[in-house]
């Protein structure tokens, strides 16, 4: 048996939670006490959250690196995404880590997410330091949350050394953690001591030549691509000559440039970088996430990153309407392939694919908010697309047809207990459990297709008149369950080009809702509301009123309109039917039929 030995200078964790339970604001304060930043450097909150979409959700969508240094050990810090479309991002980031702090709400408990997250840490043998956090919350319940964590842990199969988690209180957003309850902590200092302490250093095999994974793409307009990852064995120097093996087995010759390590938030250059530590090496084009970098003389491929399976289908396409390239700077479906390329070199859950149909591409991924928020950031790109319904992927096992099942957890008022239960087994939901704590909230949970809960997320935020709370993660696939009706009314389809008068909205409204203000330019085929009814209905929404000797211009044209809720990207993926797009601009979302010209579609 050979003897590992260990780098006790270093520390890898990964910061695990639920969405909103703290994360990125408790590595703020990690940061603020380790002495990252100077006394009087003016630092901004969620210094992680390094991406505008994430500043303006409040979530964290990309696994992010950064370091700290606590009593002569540097602590090398991943900061996850806590919801499970970001699967990929976390099953990367556990690559890297030997530990992991899981943060749970004081309040809330352990939600879905916690459980998906903490379930691949588990699975990854990791060392687990739990710190219950917001005890200052009115409604803390810290104890009852504790047996919840205990509970999910024997849940998840976890082992007897496991389940002997360290255990700590903290209060993120003020920086202070506490080892019981009673006491009055100050400083993060019991955080930081529990990391070095209880997370094991890594380890290495002195006889091993230099290895590394992976684990991440960076891009520098100054250096090309970046490959970042956690190192194996050996140690690496700026300008050595190295090989990286990729997927097909090939060595391809590199030089390293430039070495770089997390230094705080910034990133700094270094001359070597040892076993244990991540590091970025600058220097090679070709490379993947899932490739080994290693020595030229012993070339020694590692186990390659293995990702959950997409869940998710849905069509990318060039902007085909009539008002196509007005708005943005890429246009062309060989910008738009090129760009989703390049995404999939960094995101390893995503996947594209050619169709028959050159001007239009299938991404593959783990649900629709992955979906939308790629949308998002390309159209903040300068693109324009049009984008179909997400469509579920579905398997075939033993001849039968299997689809994949979501574990759904609804937090709402008492009184809406009925409505949410009925729309839910509408969409093959069954109910699994039921807890009222007699507060006024319940909690229920169910097990539903993933493809009922596409387009349902504004239905349930209606009908618990914005009180719900909605989560879910993928438990696995089980036969077919049938079909279902997804949406039980039609569209206002616009039969012809102009501008939206009042005139002719304020008569459309008793038809149905309306998407559009008035004065919006439409086009034949865009869609301008949802019709009361089950079938779609074609309208001339620029109607203007005929004026006579009677009827002067003047007379009843202050029409008072409904005000119309701008239409978002994830209500506008959810409403559109299979024959139905959404035309995405960086100034607009439009909805539109397929085949925009009313006489071919019938």
């Amino acid at each position: 048996m050979k003897t590992l030995l260990r780098n006790e200078s270093l520390r890898n964790i990964a910061i695990i939670a639920h969405v909103d339970h703290g994360k990125t604001t408790l590595v703020d304060h990690m940061f603020r006490q380790c002495g990252e930043f100077r006394e009087n450097q003016s630092v901004e909150d969620r210094v992680m959250d390094s991406m505008d979409l994430e500043r303006e959700r409040g979530i964290t969508i990309a696994a992010k690196n950064c370091s700290v240094h606590w009593k002569g050990v540097k602590i090398n810090i991943l900061d996850t995404p806590g919801h499970a479309d970001f699967g990929g991002e976390v099953e990367r980031a556990l690559m890297m880590v030997d530990g992991a702090v899981l943060l749970v709400d004081a309040s809330e408990g352990p939600l879905p997410q916690t459980r998906f997250v903490l379930k691949k840490a588990l699975e990854a043998n990791l060392k687990i330091i739990v710190a219950v956090n917001k005890i200052d919350r009115k409604d803390a319940r810290p104890q009852e949350v504790i047996n919840e964590i205990y509970d999910l842990f024997i849940d998840l199969d976890a082992n007897e050394e496991q389940i002997e988690f360290p255990l700590l209180y903290a209060i993120g957003r003020e920086g202070i953690a506490q080892t019981t309850l009673e006491e009055k902590g100050d400083s993060l200092a019991p955080l930081l001591d529990a990391i070095v302490g209880e997370v094991p250093a890594p380890t290495y095999d002195p006889d091993e030549p230099f290895q590394m994974l992976v684990s991440d793409l960076d891009y520098s307009e100054f250096l090309g691509r970046l490959a970042v990852g956690k190192i194996a064995n050996g140690e690496v120097h700026c300008n050595d000559d190295l090989v990286c093996i990729g997927v097909d087995g090939k060595a391809r010759t590199l030089r390293v440039n430039k070495l770089q390590a997390y230094d705080g938030v910034k990133i700094s250059d270094v001359e070597r970088s040892l076993a244990g530590d991540i590091c970025i090496m600058a220097g090679i084009e070709d490379v993947h996430i899932g490739d080994t970098i290693c020595n030229k003389t012993t070339p020694k491929a590692l186990k390659r990153i293995t990702v959950d399976e997409p869940t998710v289908a849905m069509k990318f396409g060039v902007n085909s309407s009539p008002f196509s390239g007005r708005e943005g700077k890429f246009v062309q479906s060989t910008k738009i392939r090129e760009r989703l390329m390049k995404e999939t070199l960094s995101n390893v859950a995503l996947r594209v694919e050619d169709t028959s149909d050159p001007n239009v591409f299938m991404v593959k991924g783990r649900g629709e908010f992955q979906m939308v928020i790629l949308i998002e950031t390309l159209r903040r790109e300068g693109y324009e697309l049009s984008v179909g319904r997400p469509q579920v992927i579905f398997r075939e096992e033993n001849g039968a047809v299997i689809e994949p099942i979501e574990h759904l957890f609804v937090d709402c008022d008492e009184h809406f207990v009925g409505i949410v239960t009925e729309k839910l087994s509408g969409r093959k939901g069954r109910m699994i459990n039921l807890v009222n704590h007699g507060s006024g909230r319940v909690r229920m949970e169910f097990s539903i297709p993933s493809r009922g809960l596409i387009g349902y997320r504004n239905e349930f935020l209606t009908d618990t008149k914005g009180t719900g709370i909605l989560n879910s993660y993928l438990e696995g696939y089980e036969p077919h369950r049938g079909d279902f009706p997804l949406r039980l009314t039609g569209s206002l389809v616009a039969d012809r080009q102009g501008d939206a008068s009042p005139y002719a909205l304020f008569n459309l409204e008793p038809r149905g809702v309306l998407f559009i203000p008035p004065n919006t330019a439409v086009y034949e085929g865009m869609i301008v509301g949802e019709h009361n009814r089950d079938n779609d209905l074609n309208v001339n929404a620029t109607k203007e009123k005929k004026l006579t000797n009677m009827r002067a211009a003047g007379r009843d044209e202050n029409v008072t309109l409904t005000p119309v809720t701008p239409m978002t990207l994830e209500r506008a993926i959810e409403f559109i039917k299979d024959d139905e797009l959404v035309e995405i601009t960086p100034k607009s979302i439009r909805l539109r039929k397929s085949i925009l010209p009313a006489s071919q579609r019938k």
